[in-house]
């Protein structure tokens, strides 16, 4: 595994130093498809994450990151866009081992995104701009946007280095400082992109990573009171967690949480692209993504033939390693995910919804879940409330519009949605009327670096890409002039 053998076992990277944990301890990082450890990393706690912070302090405060220009701070993130791009088999290898994800996914999704992202931002960082106010005379106004300072993030681990990207690269562009906390199941492309950053030129300390648990090294960065902001993507409860603890140092926050999103295919929908994007919303990453569309309202005139064609589409679906790239569903991410996954299928075996495919675990070694349809699914059902983050569709039925915007909007989430149907105006319609983030019509699952992405809800608050993203990394300052 040579491209795992390039990330320093076991060390943190604080300062622009790799470092061991002040404790000393480390812990296994496992590949999902095997089960075997991959390597160890260190297990940053609290005293780690307060290094970390006063690194990063110390570069926002004396170093030359913040006192850059934009165009040189740009020069930087486009050359780790460059450095990604060029290390794509590598970093694509790491991501696959340390997550289960396909190959494929890294390597043509992922870490080209991640890159992409880089580069996009890079282009932001010259164009942060104040605004001279006309106000009574006799005085001369501007405001001024500058960084927040020291910003803590917090990676899930579901799409590592992508997320990753998403939360870096807006906050360098800005001119903060950071400090990244990888999740412990996938800490490895993380450590990868700190020997990439600082390849380009990053200054030491303006981006450090502390590996570790969640409640320690998570929690303590939460709690810090050397940082000024937490970005964070995860899990609803865990986000409740962040607000509460965060309050005592009034930290800015963006949370980008769980996700319940209807798909919503009508009776003029194109039949075959629609079933394609179904399969692909609820089965593409294994089912781990937040805006994955589990729960499919199919109209009630298409219900019976579209239900055929996707049991037909998912069967023929590829699981088994994910190195090889035929491969279309790899492992969850751990053995708790999978088993997570399969309690919530005994869940919808037991309230009654008829399990139309899948719905156990693969046999041999590694966390496979087979890709499971529900059908007969009422939206009370656990399996139609709750996030379950794994390969599980549930199937719903509808008459009409009304009907179905209100149950698809019958949920404490709201970070997506989708929309199926050749009538225009009816796509809008329903567009307008969800309480989602984002919307597609006839498609599934696409972003881009430009685009600002978030939830509605209890999906979260704020946004993250495009220039929305950019400005939650910022503060507004305003300056009077007398000129009297």
């Amino acid at each position: 595994m040579p491209a795992v053998q390039k990330i320093a076992p076991g060390r943190l990277y604080i300062g622009g130093q790799w470092v061991d944990a002040l404790a000393g301890g480390t812990f296994p990082t496992i590949n999902p498809a095997t089960e075997e450890t991959l390597t160890r990393a260190a297990e940053g706690r609290a005293e780690d994450i307060d290094r970390a912070a006063v690194a990063a302090r110390k570069a926002f405060e004396e170093g030359p990151w913040a006192k850059l220009s934009g165009s040189d701070r740009g020069r930087i993130l486009w050359k780790i866009g460059d450095l990604l791009e060029a290390r794509v088999a590598e970093v694509a290898e790491i991501e696959t081992l340390d997550s289960g994800k396909t190959i494929t996914e890294s390597l043509r999704v992922d870490v080209p995104m991640a890159a992409d992202c880089f580069r996009y931002f890079a282009g932001w960082a010259s164009k942060i701009e104040g605004e001279t106010v006309p106000v009574r005379a006799p005085f001369f106004n501007y405001t001024l946007r500058e960084p927040l300072g020291v910003v803590g993030q917090i990676i899930p681990w579901n799409f590592p280095i992508l997320l990753a990207a998403w939360k870096v690269a807006p906050a360098l562009a800005a001119g903060n400082t950071i400090v990244l906390k990888p999740a412990e199941q996938t800490p490895l492309s993380a450590l990868r992109l700190a020997q990439i950053a600082e390849e380009a030129g990053l200054p030491p300390g303006v981006l450090n990573v502390v590996t570790g648990f969640g409640p320690t090294a998570g929690g303590a960065l939460v709690d810090h009171p050397g940082v000024d902001k937490i970005a964070f993507t995860g899990s609803t409860s865990v986000g409740q967690e962040i607000m509460r603890r965060a309050s005592g140092t009034l930290k800015r926050l963006t949370l980008e949480l769980g996700g319940k999103s209807p798909n919503i295919v009508f009776a003029d929908a194109d039949l075959d692209a629609a079933v394609r994007g179904a399969g692909n919303a609820i089965f593409y990453n294994k089912g781990e993504v937040c805006t994955a569309g589990s729960r499919l309202f199919v109209e009630d005139a298409l219900h019976d033939t579209f239900l055929d064609k996707l049991s037909a589409f998912t069967a023929k679906l590829q699981q088994g390693d994910p190195l090889d790239p035929k491969t279309r569903l790899g492992p969850q991410v751990s053995e708790a995910q999978m088993a997570r996954v399969l309690s919530f299928v005994d869940k919808g075996k037991g309230e009654g919804a008829r399990l139309v495919l899948g719905g156990e675990r693969a046999p041999g070694k590694g966390y496979f879940v087979r890709p499971t349809i529900f059908d007969g699914v009422r939206n009370d059902m656990t399996i139609a409330r709750e996030e379950i983050f794994g390969p599980v569709l549930s199937v719903l039925r509808f008459r009409e519009i009304d009907e179905v915007v209100r149950l698809a909007n019958d949920t404490p989430y709201g970070l997506a949605a989708a929309v199926w149907t050749k009538d225009i105006k009816k796509a809008h319609r329903a567009a307008r009327l969800l309480r989602a983030g984002t919307v597609w019509i006839n498609t599934y699952g696409l972003y881009d670096s430009a685009m600002p992405f978030g939830g509605y809800k209890m999906s979260g608050f704020g946004r993250e890409l495009g220039h929305h993203g950019l400005m939650e990394y910022t503060q507004t300052k305003s300056v009077w002039v007398d000129l009297s």
